[in-house]
């Protein structure tokens, strides 16, 4: 016996991304539903080999549900999630609107994933930021090991985090600078994203960090521990798919590069690619398509005590978001609805 399954916002990248998990990981499906907007209403999307239609989300009655995975806008989240889980269907949502109530779980099941069984609370989990979800996934196994103080991360993400017109953005200003007769005028970012880099993610907060960054630290501390230290500055790359991170790491005891090669190498949902040598690392182009978080460019960082650089690279559609999203929900089956 399997779930009867719900994925909110079907026709956008994360939720077509979603079903395609779906399918790949034969999650125990025994009925699906996919919902969009009046305005995408009838849309076709993929399920493995099975072509569906969209039904309309402000119809829907989420009662006899088990799960709902939603990939929608926080403004939209805030209407139907509420009525999801009053009808006694699990919400596992992708939007920043509940990271942070302390009532919801805000969870990556290779880190916590005993936080699901809080889940009860609202009947609502919370998948993280891209960029956090990545990150921790590194994060933990070496927190276990010689215990994080504090963590510097410099972000190099890739446009898909924006969505769609982002991804057209980038093509659109591409092509333009190799025609100079076209000029594509940014609108999804405040400056050119071809052939540049923009130090600026989400809106600027009053102390000069921008909201992404402040994400990282928040959803870093509720999902690993309260006591890291943690400062990032987010950057957006003319990369289609695919963050990247540089990580430096400070532990309360000394970690030798090495032992941690090899803690990453045994960590779930971790891929260790390590080469000291030209190639021998993994970039964005390459983890597009998989389900592994990929390390390279593990040293030690001689200018403090007990330092540790890592590169860090995953593909934000999956791990970043849909990924995450269904690992939750396999979560769920196996602590808690033990269906399927």
């Amino acid at each position: 016996m399997g779930y009867k399954v719900v994925v909110v916002g079907a026709t956008g990248n994360v939720g077509r991304e979603m079903l395609n998990i779906l399918a790949e990981r034969q999650f125990p499906v025994d009925e699906i539903a996919v919902l969009a907007s009046r305005r995408s209403l009838g849309t076709e999307v993929s399920f493995g080999d099975q072509t569906l239609k969209t039904q309309d989300l402000d119809a829907f009655d989420f009662t006899g549900w088990d799960m709902a995975l939603f990939a929608i806008g926080s403004d939209a989240t805030k209407t139907y999630a509420p009525k999801a889980a009053a009808a006694g269907c699990v919400v596992i949502d992708n939007s920043s609107l509940y990271r942070y109530d302390p009532d919801v779980p805000l969870v990556v099941p290779e880190v916590n994933p005993e936080a699901v069984d809080g889940y009860s609370k609202k009947n609502i989990i919370a998948n993280p930021n891209c960029s956090t979800a990545q990150m921790v996934v590194a994060l933990k196994p070496l927190h276990d090991r010689a215990r994080i103080k504090r963590v510097v991360v410099s972000t190099y993400q890739s446009v898909s985090g924006s969505g769609k017109e982002a991804i057209d953005e980038l093509w659109d200003q591409t092509k333009a600078v190799y025609n100079p007769t076209e000029e594509v005028a940014p609108k999804v970012y405040p400056k050119q994203i071809a052939f540049n880099v923009i130090p600026h993610i989400d809106v600027f907060l009053e102390d000069g960090s921008t909201k992404e960054e402040w994400k990282m630290v928040a959803e870093t501390k509720k999902i690993v521990d309260p006591s890291i230290k943690l400062t990032a500055t987010c950057v957006r790359v003319p990369v289609f798919v695919g963050h990247s991170e540089a990580i430096n790491i400070e532990f309360e005891e000394f970690l030798d590069e090495d032992e941690a090669r090899d803690i990453l190498r045994e960590a779930p949902g971790l891929m260790v690619v390590d080469k000291r040598e030209d190639g021998g690392y993994v970039t964005p182009v390459e983890c597009v398509g998989d389900f592994a978080t990929f390390i390279s460019r593990i040293r030690q960082d001689s200018t403090i005590e007990n330092g540790l650089n890592i590169w860090c690279v995953s593909d934000n559609l999956r791990k970043g978001a849909a990924l995450n999203a269904v690992q939750i929900a396999e979560t769920l089956g196996r602590r808690v609805l033990k269906k399927g």
